[in-house]
Formats: C-alpha cells, structure tokens, sequence
C-alpha cells in the first residue's frame, strides 16, 4: 500500500508495516515519485493494492468543522474531475466514525482566506481542498491503480490560515519554527489567529491518529476495481 502525504507529522502517523509513505511536502516531485513507488511495489507483488491521499485539508463547506475526517468522493483540479474507487471509499466511510464523503479540489498552494474558500465552494462543489489529491488521483488513472483519499479538516472554511502559519511550510513537509516566529514578530496581531490554527490542527491530528488506528486492515487489504 502506497500513502501520500504533504507534511512529515502526517507521514509519521500513516507509517506502519506494509505501508509505503511518500511525503511530497511541495508536492513538484510528488507524480515522479509516485511513479517510481508504484513501478517499485509491482515488482515486488503482483500489481500495486492501491494509493491513499491522506492528511489534512482545508475546509470549504462551511459547516465542517475542524477534525472532521473527508473521505473523497472524486477529486477535482481544474476543470478536471477524477474518480476515486468507490468501493475503498465506501469501505472508509464505514469504517471511520462519522466520516463524510465529499468532492476534495487539489491547488499548488495552500487556499488561506475565507473568501477565497468560499468562491471555490461555490465554483466547483468540493467540500475540502488539499495539494496532493489531485496528483495522486492523476496518478493512479494513468497506471490502474485504485485511489482512495482521507482528509482531516485543520483550517475551517470561515477561518483564514495566519500568513504565519504559511511561512512556517517547509518544501520538505517540516515546521519551520524560526520563519514562523519572525513571521509573528512582523504581525503580532496575527498571534490570537496563530493560536487558533495550533488549536484546529490538534483536533485534526488527533482525528487522524484515530482514523490510522482504525484503519489498520482497511490500509492493506488489496481491492478490487
């Protein structure tokens, strides 16, 4: 089983036996590597179980809250939609506790303000927007391998990400503490705002960590499409 992940606390919580974690931090490298991953797993076994986009996620419905867990009814990027293997899906869905299923939109770049959130709601109809959904979606099409994706929401749609909290996203996945602190010094009026991202984004950790439990014999069980 391949994940894909874009920050390194989410790779920490997905790795276990039979799991292959792709971190893609910026994601411009993510489609070579996953490639590479999956021509990799199919000469070891016969063929590649299958590949979940997992981690966290912006909100764009508005009445998501944080640490509520997506599970990805198609993927959209641009004016592409891609499907996602139903049967996984719904495999999730019943799974996870109150887990949603719903339309994921996958962007270069994190989305940080409200307004923004909300006219990409309205323009395309997904609930969630990530940077690695989409090309794991691309992927998997190209080479017949079923997708699934898990995402937490951490950021609420009527909540901006503190400009902060951007400038601490290493290319790599990390934390980028001292960039984040200068950052605050620059803008201490963003430090209640700040607060509140680290507060959202321990309700998602702590969703996911329970989510990866549960997911254990769901994570590796071969499907078919």
């Amino acid at each position: 089983m391949i994940i894909v992940v874009g920050l390194a606390f989410e790779a920490r919580i997905a790795a276990g036996p039979g799991v292959h974690v792709i971190c893609s931090g910026d994601g411009r490298n993510l489609a070579a590597k996953l490639t590479a991953a999956i021509a990799e797993t199919r000469a070891m076994v016969s063929g590649c179980p299958g590949i979940i986009s997992f981690g966290v996620a912006g909100g764009l419905a508005p009445h998501l809250q944080p640490g509520t867990c997506v599970v990805g009814s198609a993927v959209i990027s641009g004016s592409t939609r891609m499907p996602i293997s139903e049967q996984w899906s719904e495999k999730l869905l019943r799974t996870i506790p109150d887990s949603v299923a719903g339309m994921l939109l996958g962007v270069p770049t994190p989305i940080a303000h409200p307004d923004e959130k909300r006219a990409l709601y309205l323009k395309t109809g997904a609930i969630a927007v990530d940077m690695e959904s989409h090309i794991v979606a691309a992927v998997g099409l190209a080479h017949d391998v079923p997708v699934a994706a898990i995402r937490v929401i951490t950021d609420p749609a009527k909540r901006a990400l503190p400009v902060s909290a951007v400038a601490a996203m290493r290319p790599n996945g990390t934390t980028n503490i001292p960039a984040m602190l200068r950052s605050v010094l620059k803008r201490p009026r963003e430090l209640p705002a700040l607060f509140q991202t680290a507060l959202d984004a321990r309700a998602a950790r702590a969703t996911l960590v329970r989510g990866r439990h549960l997911l254990g014999p769901a994570f590796t069980v071969p499907l078919t499409t």
